[in-house]
């Protein structure tokens, strides 16, 4: 019978984590990490900013989307090898931003709040797809 070592000690295992802490100690993903939180918390605020918080439906779906956002994309710089796999949660919650004034039932078609809401939609949609692209190059190519 034979004994194996923790998974822990296993050196693909601190290659990897090595990798990861490269790719967060980059200017570009601090950049996108500090552009993300931003862009989550306005989406949370964003009803108060421009000026619909009288919506009640977008309001409480912006403020818990916005604070998802910020949650997805706050962890990817302190852990970032077990959460980079919430980028594409992020890209799905920036999706959500740009449809969500038509997709809520009732009036919510009220320009500030189309316009707010698509153009913060497309922002958190490319920092995710950016934030993904960073975890898939750290992925080793070699055959």
């Amino acid at each position: 019978m034979t004994t194996h070592p923790s998974i822990e000690h296993h050196p693909d295992l601190a290659e990897m984590r090595t990798r990861f802490e490269r790719v967060t100690t980059t200017p570009r993903a601090q950049a996108v990490e500090a552009l993300a939180l931003i862009t989550g918390l306005y989406l949370a605020a964003s009803p108060w900013i421009a000026g619909f918080g009288i919506l009640l439906p977008l309001t409480i779906n912006n403020l818990i989307v916005g604070l998802a956002f910020c949650l997805c994309m706050g962890g990817l710089g302190s852990a970032y090898e077990r959460t980079h796999a919430m980028a594409w949660t992020a890209v799905v919650l920036g999706a959500w931003t740009i449809i969500a004034p038509w997709a809520i039932a009732g009036e919510m078609d009220a320009t500030r709040a189309v316009v707010s809401n698509v153009i913060t939609g497309i922002v958190a949609l490319c920092l995710g797809l950016a934030m993904a692209a960073m975890a898939g190059r750290t992925r080793d190519t070699r055959v």
